[in-house]
């Protein structure tokens, strides 16, 4: 293949989306798409490329899977593509502070700069840091970029970041910043092509996936959102806890001797979905299994949902559109009933039969506001980031 290629990295806690893109007509296409799961026995490479699907073995040598993972990668990707091609690589980084209101041309200062943001986030930040750093080895010269996901955030307003701690506080960092922010570009991008003279007017975006968090989108643009400091806060997830008053971590820690460690893994990876139910951490799971738990686990996840839809809502002053978006906001009608369901005396109507359907608009004609389904595309942001500033 002559074109000349780009590739898109985006680093979870334990996987590694990779997507494989070609530069056309002046922008950017997928032609590929691939997950590293670090989790899975064996290891793994699973790409799908148009209708094919690839399934490469992966050699773990040393201690670090992830420059042996790349390693096997690119060893494929050279034989199945002309390598030679790849231009330019593009990464999400998950925290971009106050230092990046925008996506950057990564080099020693910047990736300086991104590590010192390492406490802010240190689950994800040292992921996506390793991975930067280890393709930088094994392809010296290669143009990388970085992508935040706060950056879409930056417009809100300093009111909207505070908590109502001492101010000095804010000074050293300690403000709600936001994340899923790639996932909202893309959807403020989609509802822009859909609406081009309102771009959905007051919107508010239910990212819902394993991590979920909702945005208020003023016009296309980020006016508050429901994750805040961290990863954690805001609605119930897979296994995050979502938000939790602060006396109930005072209190594991002074009356049950939990230290730091322990309140950031039961918070993390034992709470939400799986920590309610008992059962699972996979909504869908909970949906077809007729315990108790698991529909009291839907119920508070839908709950949760609904009402930081009306809240998000007062922060626009009226809501217009209301959008689902990631894994279970594109793909779960029920879900979706279930939370606009609660949400009638704001004029919503759901259309039963085209939410079934995971149709694209599954408002009736009836309803004060509509109602969207639109799938994210993290990796298509990353990519047309990375386009832009290697060319």
């Amino acid at each position: 293949m002559s074109d000349k290629l780009l590739l898109t990295f985006n680093a979870g806690s334990s996987t590694i989306k990779i997507g494989v893109f070609v530069k056309r007509n002046g922008g950017v296409e997928r032609i590929g798409k691939g997950v590293i799961d670090f989790r899975a026995e064996p290891l793994t490479f699973n790409l799908v490329e148009g209708p094919a699907i690839f399934d490469v073995p992966l050699k773990a040598r040393s201690g670090d899977l992830i420059r042996d993972a790349l390693e096997d990668v690119f060893g494929w990707l050279g034989e199945h593509y002309d390598f030679t091609a790849v231009t330019a690589v593009g990464h999400r980084v998950v925290h971009g502070g106050d230092l990046f209101s925008g996506a950057i041309r990564l080099d020693e200062p910047a990736i300086a700069a991104i590590e010192t943001l390492v406490p802010l986030a240190p689950l994800h930040q040292p992921q996506n840091l390793h991975l930067i750093r280890t393709i930088a080895a094994l392809k010296p010269g290669l143009v990388q970029t970085a992508s935040f996901d706060t950056a879409f955030h930056r417009t809100q307003s300093d009111l909207v970041r505070r908590f109502a701690i001492p101010r000095e506080w804010f000074d050293k960092g300690v403000k709600r910043y936001g994340f899923h922010g790639l996932s909202y570009t893309h959807i403020a991008c989609r509802l822009k092509c859909l609406e081009p003279d309102t771009a959905g007017g007051l919107a508010v975006v239910a990212h819902l996936g394993s991590g979920a968090s909702l945005c208020a989108i003023d016009h296309g643009v980020s006016r508050d959102t429901s994750m805040g400091f961290s990863t954690i806060d805001g609605v119930p997830m897979a296994t995050r806890s979502g938000a939790i008053d602060p006396g109930v971590i005072v209190h594991l820690m002074a009356a049950h001797g939990l230290d730091a460690k322990a309140v950031e893994d039961l918070l993390y990876r034992q709470s939400g979905l799986l920590g309610l139910s008992g059962i699972s951490a996979d909504s869908r799971t909970l949906l077809e299994t007729p315990a108790s738990t698991a529909h009291e686990a839907i119920e508070v996840f839908t709950y949760r949902i609904a009402g930081e839809v009306a809240r998000l809502s007062a922060s626009l002053g009226g809501l217009d559109t209301l959008v689902f978006t990631a894994g279970i906001g594109e793909n779960q009608p029920q879900i979706r009933r279930m939370v606009v369901d609660r949400l009638g005396y704001f004029g919503l109507i759901l259309d039963s039969e085209a939410n079934d359907r995971n149709e694209a608009v599954v408002s009736t004609s009836e309803s004060r506001v509509k109602i969207r389904v639109i799938a994210t595309d993290e990796e298509q942001v990353i990519a047309n980031d990375c386009l832009r500033l290697s060319s």
